[in-house]
């Protein structure tokens, strides 16, 4: 199992640390984002990576991990690799988090969800709801880093590291108001 400084040290490396003035999908600002994309692109990290998640879970056995594309599809792959399990995804169609080229969940299913970061929770409980829609159980959740604070997910989860980085309304902002070139790193359109 991959060692927290052993995993700081690999994403500050690979580029997943990023510093500047960055606009999260939330909404917030902060002068700190991580791209996990930049650390996943290697497939001997993203395969440690993912058998360290797996080796953390010690909740119910799941019979099916699934991410929300796009930042979850290779973490999620990886861990459903040494989960044993398949490996299915989720994407937002017409704005709705839907599954989409034939993939369907089995009333009962055992279901995992796996991400690369938790932030706001946003997309690991819509993927919930499509769980839940489709009448299977979501047994907990997991990421390679969580960047969500105090707030808790409905259910157990775990990430390999925990992270508190700084957050801004937009209006109280001291890097809108220094000048700084605002960036929207991540994958999900915002309104």
């Amino acid at each position: 199992m991959i060692k927290e400084a052993e995993l700081r040290e690999y994403l500050s490396e690979s580029g997943a640390f990023l510093e500047g003035h960055f606009l999260l999908s939330s909404g917030m600002h902060s002068p700190s984002y991580v791209q996990c994309a930049q650390a996943l692109k290697n497939p001997f990290w993203a395969g440690e990576m993912g058998a360290s998640l797996a080796s953390l879970w010690q909740g119910a056995e799941p019979e099916v991990a699934l991410s929300p594309a796009m930042g979850g599809l290779i973490i999620g792959h990886e861990a459903a690799r040494a989960l044993g399990v398949d490996f299915i995804f989720t994407e937002r169609e017409n704005n709705i988090m839907t599954l989409r080229r034939g993939f369907t969940l089995k009333p009962g299913a055992r279901v995992i969800i796996v991400e690369d970061v938790f932030t706001t929770g946003k997309s690991t409980l819509e993927t919930a709801a499509v769980v839940k829609a489709c009448g299977a159980e979501v047994i907990g959740a997991m990421s390679v880093i969580n960047r969500m604070g105090n707030k808790t997910l409905p259910f157990l989860s775990v990430s390999l590291l925990n992270l508190d980085l700084t957050l801004y309304q937009p209006p109280d902002c001291p890097l809108c108001r220094s000048g700084l070139p605002l960036i929207k790193p991540g994958s999900r359109k915002l309104k």
